[in-house]
């Protein structure tokens, strides 16, 4: 009599993709599940945060990053379950803003945390997400620092650069606001700070 697999067992091979359950370390499996669920949460969390933004720009700012992360989130997924290259590959973020930044400091009334919803303002949804982006862009570089998989591996640090400038475009728009202001050195301490530093030469590198 020949050996049987239970019938459950048998469903449960057949449902299995081979790249999924074999090509993929349990670190790996881990580190791509923080990877979506940060996606996902960054996804929600501009929901909330767009039916209370005022400034169209900012809004005009958060409507393009979550189309963009929309895409990036199907893309992953994708790959994570197929172990395949994605129907649609990753892409790149353009964004909107100059590289222009203001220097210096301007005086205003101490932070302290809001009491209550309706004080929040477009500076704290700004300043929520870069916080988002920043995270991500973080947690995309250690994943995909150790990943086994090449193509998700691959998908995970091409995205690294666009959570970047997500993050970017966020910081060039509090600064133009004033919301995130840039103290500097005295120019002699810049300079001595520049000068701190000389090359090193190759031969050090010979073997």
């Amino acid at each position: 009599m020949q050996n049987q697999m239970p019938e459950g067992m048998q469903n449960q091979q057949m449902n299995m993709n081979p790249s999924t359950s074999q090509n993929h370390s349990a670190h790996e499996m881990m580190d791509t599940h923080e990877v979506i669920g940060s996606l996902i949460g960054m996804l929600e969390q501009y929901k909330l945060y767009e039916q209370h933004i005022q400034d169209p720009e900012l809004k005009d700012i958060l409507q393009r990053q979550a189309t963009f992360t929309t895409q990036l989130y199907n893309t992953v997924i994708s790959v994570f379950r197929t172990g395949q290259d994605p129907k649609v590959p990753t892409q790149e973020y353009q964004m909107k803003e100059s590289n222009e930044v203001t220097y210096g400091m301007k005086p205003g009334q101490p932070k302290q945390p809001k009491q209550s919803v309706n004080e929040l303002t477009d500076e704290c949804y700004a300043s929520f997400m870069l916080g988002q982006t920043k995270a991500i862009a973080g947690g995309m570089t250690t994943a995909a620092a150790e990943m086994n998989q090449p193509v998700l591996r691959r998908v995970i640090a091409d995205s690294i650069p666009n959570m970047i400038e997500m993050s970017y475009e966020i910081f060039l728009y509090q600064n133009k606001h004033g919301y995130y202001q840039l103290p500097q050195l005295s120019t002699q301490d810049m300079a001595i700070m520049a000068q701190g530093y000389a090359p090193v030469g190759q031969q050090g590198m010979q073997h």
